[in-house]
């Protein structure tokens, strides 16, 4: 070849696309995000919200409500043990400061397409079960069928998942039967891995176990504490692992660190706070506003030998609300459930029981820029808007939701008149002090499902408002088991419910509000919402193509559910309350997703030597 001919084949290639085996190779991600950038990069060495240096030791004893009778990590028949968690991994760990953010866990790295019509994990070689069997591809396809059929919430979860394979050494590939689903890579990594060798074998009596069924015998895991000892329904306690194959993961670097976990199980809340207060609890995660201002003036925390703290938490806050559930006649009409909303005076309830310490819930996204503007619709939400006009109340394109306020008597006075009104035009009118249907002579009578006490001081003034109405209400109050039987089947007419919400919403929005899971025994559709526009609205903000479409498909469905009135709102604060036995060390900077106490505080010998014991509290 000549050197003129040399130099035009060079500035040809040069000029022609490359098509080198590096270029083509599929990019390994250490870590997943849906947000952005992952903050932590693949060489890092511990989270920043740990001490990588914190202890090993001590217990640490927390309480359960109600009861359990099952040991079965993904079935959703039957009661879970508290704490199973810390015996099953998934492919992929949470990070505790980064919203919708995963780092390797039992998988190494985590491989997709362009198209995300695909993901393809990779085994750590050293993942092994605690009976020292590696964890393997087959376990984890295993796994996926098994927590696809055990829970019909998981079956809807994982619907987009067509097959799974082996694909490699220490490699499995899941497809998809979609594409553009950003979100599957990450759902994929938070699948609750299973040891297929245990159960597809028998237990110490020779029965075949079976994973669609409760067990009460320690399943084997490969997290970082397995079962120490089971007595049913009263306490699970649970050790740490000593030689966990994971213990020197970046991931897991400073976490972990208590020998022994223990969850006692209390049927009231008033009984565990006093089993706290005597020194049997360590810990306490305080629900009610009324107790964190008045049940904590006594000797253990005048005399410092407990702690008290509130942790500011940055997340997107959940919709807690009375579940109006329209599975019942009564709740068929928008405006009967508008009138719902109208009868509940949450100021008094927040000033006279709460202490100021809450504020009204609007959004189904509160708190976060997911939330539908206070604003008419504009731009690309308006657009995704416009395809569902004729199924969306119209309110959505003109006015502002809002919740009503009761600052004044006067106020709940006109609320109510408005409510009267609005159950006048559904066909409502009070004949003999009862509220009744024009039509069918139907009889408004409404029950209140509740599991615990601390509501009921809430539901009884409710009610009274209620009864302005014709309304006849009820509360009935169950144990835990009975509660979570008649939620599974849909059988009552109203509950307090929390819809806990992603800063990356997706796949899960089918089981809150999906018409597909409003039939669906154990959903979390426990509205009974079937409404194509919804649907429509799900699919958008599932298939978001990047985060601005996301935004603008989560604010078109927040709109949608709030003036369809599906529920009567209550309430939220930023802040987590805790209370503590001075006994345990924290890192200098708490994640900002949830204070970590089991993950990432520590058993601090030195303040424990301080402490009296239970005789001299």
């Amino acid at each position: 070849m000549t050197l003129s001919r040399l130099i035009l084949a060079v500035l040809l290639a040069c000029l022609l696309p490359a098509s080198s085996h590096a270029e083509d190779a599929p990019v390994h991600h250490h870590a997943l995000s849906l947000i952005g950038a992952p903050k932590y990069p693949a060489d890092f060495t511990h989270f920043d919200y740990v001490n990588p240096d914190a202890p090993k030791g001590g217990v640490v004893r927390m309480s359960e409500i109600g009861s359990f009778d099952s040991l079965n990590p993904v079935l959703y028949k039957g009661e879970a043990a508290g704490g199973l968690g810390l015996v099953f991994e998934s492919l992929m760990g949470d990070s505790l400061d980064e919203p919708s953010t995963s780092y390797g866990l039992i998988a190494e790295w985590a491989s997709y397409p362009a198209d995300y019509s695909s993901v393809t994990f990779h085994l750590h070689k050293e993942a092994h079960w605690h009976d020292g069997t590696p964890i393997t591809p087959e376990d984890v396809i295993y796994s996926l069928e098994v927590n696809k059929t055990a829970n019909p919430r998981m079956g809807l979860y994982y619907k987009n998942v067509s097959r799974a394979e082996a694909t490699g050494d220490n490699e499995v590939t899941f497809y998809f039967d979609v594409k553009n689903n950003r979100e599957l890579p990450m759902i994929m990594g938070q699948l609750t891995v299973l040891p297929k060798h245990y159960w597809t074998g028998n237990d110490a009596s020779g029965t075949p176990r079976d994973p669609m069924k409760t067990t009460l015998e320690p399943p084997l895991g490969s997290g970082p504490y397995r079962i120490k000892e089971v007595k049913p329904g009263r306490s699970i306690s649970y050790e740490r692992v000593a030689d966990y194959w994971g213990k020197d993961l970046p991931l897991n670097k400073g976490q972990w660190n208590y020998d022994e976990v223990l969850f006692d199980y209390y049927r009231d809340e008033t009984v565990a706070f006093e089993s706290f207060k005597a020194g049997n609890l360590d810990y306490w995660q305080e629900a009610s506003a009324k107790n964190w201002a008045t049940a904590y003036d006594f000797a253990a925390v005048r005399n410092g030998f407990i702690k008290r703290q509130e942790v500011a938490i940055k997340r997107t806050q959940p919709m807690q609300c009375f579940v109006l559930n329209l599975r019942r006649p009564q709740f068929a009409d928008r405006h009967v459930r508008q009138a719902f909303n109208l009868a509940f005076d949450f100021e008094s309830a927040n000033k006279n029981l709460f202490y100021g310490q809450y504020a009204r819930v609007g959004s189904y996204f509160q708190n976060s820029e997911l939330a539908a503007p206070a604003s008419p619709p504009q731009g690309r939400e308006l657009e995704i808007l416009n395809e569902v006009k004729d199924g969306a109340p119209p309110e959505v394109f003109t006015d502002i939701h809002a919740n009503p306020v009761n600052n004044t008597p006067d106020d709940m006075r006109s609320n109510l008149r408005k409510a009267v009104e609005l159950l006048k035009a559904a066909g409502w009118e009070i004949k003999d002090g009862v509220l009744t249907n024009t039509k069918t002579g139907q009889q408004m009578k409404v029950e209140f499902l509740l599991v615990s006490p601390l509501f009921e001081r809430i539901v009884q003034p409710y009610l009274r408002n209620l009864e302005k109405l014709g309304i006849k209400g009820t509360i009935r109050m169950v144990d835990s088991a009975q509660y979570a039987q008649r939620l599974n089947v849909f059988d009552y007419d109203v509950v307090v419910a929390n819809f806990a919400q992603s800063d990356s919403p997706g796949n899960e929005q089918r089981d809150f509000w999906g018409s597909e899971a409003a039939g669906r025994e154990g959903s979390q559709n426990q509205i009974g919402v079937k409404d194509p526009a919804i649907d429509k609205l799900i699919d958008h903000v599932i298939f978001a193509k990047d985060r601005a479409e996301l935004v603008a498909a989560t604010h078109a469905l927040d709109r949608v559910l709030q003036w369809n009135e599906l529920v009567v709102p209550q309430w939220f604060s930023p802040n987590v309350r805790i209370a503590y036995w001075d006994r345990y060390g924290q890192p200098k900077v708490l994640p900002g997703l949830t204070p970590g106490f089991l993950q990432v505080w520590w058993f601090d010998e030195k303040l424990a030597e301080r402490l009296p014991g239970p005789s001299k509290l």
